[in-house]
């Protein structure tokens, strides 16, 4: 045996961890009154992170998908897909959504720990004709659904969504609300 394939064996054993994917499960009964279970798992081979709430009717589907730049959620109760670009300041960023995840876990949902960042995005009444744009991820969890564009909203327009949202609440880490157009209470 050379030097050569026992130095590629030995690389290969420790580059495997970071480049494995994993799974983070939380049962979430104290995330936002809901009563179900969210999980994540993260894909670093293909940079993508899938989120998954399972609540019964309530249920919904998510994918980061860090390549393209964009994530959907798909909504289980409006039998549809909401599009929107990656906010980089507000979600975290692959590697730091597993140390951010552990350190939520241990610390549970109160006072010990900063309120979830929050976004809102209102939803384009205006199908989307073409998902190839935004990623094969969101392609794969989208397809055959009916697709629309949502825009992040800022400020004093705020105020105008307030009563016609459908909110995730992504493991205390992060709080999106889809407002107007297809997704309405």
């Amino acid at each position: 045996m050379n030097f050569a394939t026992v130095f590629a064996g030995l690389v290969g054993i420790f580059l495997t961890p970071a480049l494995a994917d994993y799974n983070i499960n939380v049962n979430d009964n104290n995330n936002s009154g809901a009563s179900g279970q969210q999980s994540v798992s993260v894909n670093n081979e293909h940079n993508v992170a899938n989120v998954d709430n399972n609540n019964g009717w309530d249920s919904w589907n998510s994918v980061w998908d860090y390549g393209s730049g964009f994530a959907a959620t798909r909504v289980f109760k409006k039998k549809s897909c909401l599009v929107h670009k990656i906010n980089k300041e507000a979600m975290p960023s692959l590697q730091a959504l597993d140390t951010l995840v552990k350190k939520k876990k241990l610390q549970g949902k109160g006072p010990g720990g900063p309120p979830p960042k929050s976004l809102m995005y209102s939803v384009s009444p205006d199908k989307v004709n073409n998902l190839d744009q935004f990623g094969k991820s969101i392609v794969a969890m989208c397809k055959g659904l009916p697709a629309y564009m949502a825009e992040e909203i800022q400020g004093e327009s705020l105020i105008l969504y307030s009563e016609k949202c459908f909110s995730t609440s992504i493991l205390w880490i992060l709080d999106i609300s889809f407002c107007e157009g297809t997704v309405e209470n």
